[in-house]
């Protein structure tokens, strides 16, 4: 399945019926009142996040999405059938705005929550509803108002619990193969990683955490080098960081610093999130005792790991872990009380 995380689309909602322009015939009734009733409303359109989705797929073929227009309203004081929403389903973790202004919209989180983007126009008054006692025989009706329309941008932000950060072939690819189910491609070339990757990742006790691999970044991805800064995105909503450094790279110190300036670069924001420093490639030195010397006093953890020999990866995971469940507490204790 392809992956795409931005699409515009135009929402059109549904124009409301128009009133109707009609008097009562009755038998021995020879002047009968105006009974002509309201359009109905037109179908708005609706945007719910739906939790078996994971990619914008549809609206890349589907740019255009409309609602039905409400009918006519009819004698007898019959008001028109409204027309029916629709609602379209997006992956959670689904920002949206609009694509005109830049307006912010809203934001789908969790599954089942739903974002109105379009508004139905509102049947039109029939005749029946200017009676008065001085003008008992109105011919006067309204035409139904139209539908909103707009052309708003979807962007996906992957919901996960840690995202794991790189430059090409730092080993997130494995990493991620070895401690979930998940299966990305994995080969001795750069950018196998085009698309972003989750896995679920279990530990003893019933714990679990969602994990996130982004394309690797390269220096000056925040101007677009590379693959840009187009995939770390997906790991704004994220807790907590792990910074891969590979023990090949040439230097693992100045490598530790550029992965963190791209952060920076990006999102200020994003890069004073809690973090892991993990050294991969264990495998590719003698022993532990020559692991180099990294200089990062903002890591929460430091962790050595080989994904090929399965070594250091329970040290990885319960420092992880440790750290997604300390921001988790911290966010619990500056949640409003009801």
């Amino acid at each position: 399945m392809k992956f795409v995380d931005r699409a515009v689309i135009k929402v059109t909602a549904g124009t409301g019926g128009s009133g109707a322009s009609s008097f009562r015939r009755e038998a021995y009734v020879p002047k009968g009142g105006p009974d002509g009733g309201d359009g109905g409303r037109g179908g708005s359109i609706y945007l719910k996040a739906d939790a078996n989705l994971q990619t914008l797929l549809d609206y890349a073929y589907k740019p255009h999405r409309r609602a039905d227009r409400g009918q006519h309203g009819k004698g007898g004081n019959k008001t028109g059938k409204s027309g029916d929403d629709v609602i379209l389903p997006v992956p959670p973790g689904t920002v949206v705005t609009d694509a005109v202004t830049g307006q912010r919209l809203g934001e789908l989180v969790e599954a089942g929550q739903e974002l109105l983007v379009a508004k139905g126009g509102r049947g039109g008054r029939g005749n029946a509803r200017f009676a008065t006692p001085t003008h008992q025989a109105p011919r006067e009706w309204e035409p139904g108002a139209e539908g909103e329309e707009r052309s708003i941008e979807l962007i996906l932000k992957l919901l996960a619990d840690v995202g794991l950060v790189g430059e090409p072939n730092a080993g997130k690819s494995t990493l991620l193969s070895v401690i979930s189910a998940a299966k990305p491609k994995i080969a001795d070339y750069p950018f196998t990683t085009l698309t972003p990757q989750l896995g679920v990742v279990e530990l003893p006790g019933s714990r679990t955490f969602v994990v996130a691999d982004i394309p690797g970044l390269i220096e000056g991805a925040h101007e677009g080098k590379g693959l840009g800064d187009r995939f770390l995105q997906h790991i704004e909503r994220t807790r907590v960081l792990a910074i891969l450094v590979p023990l090949d790279a040439v230097d693992p110190q100045d490598a530790y610093d550029q992965m963190r300036a791209e952060i920076a670069a990006y999102d200020v924001a994003l890069a004073a999130k809690p973090h892991v420093l993990v050294l991969s490639k264990t495998d590719l030195i003698p022993s532990k005792d020559d692991l180099p010397v990294i200089v990062a006093p903002k890591a929460r953890a430091t962790v050595a790991i080989s994904s090929a020999a399965h070594d250091g990866l329970n040290e990885f995971k319960e420092a992880v872990w440790r750290e997604v469940s300390a921001v988790g507490s911290h966010d619990q204790d500056e949640m409003p009380l009801p």
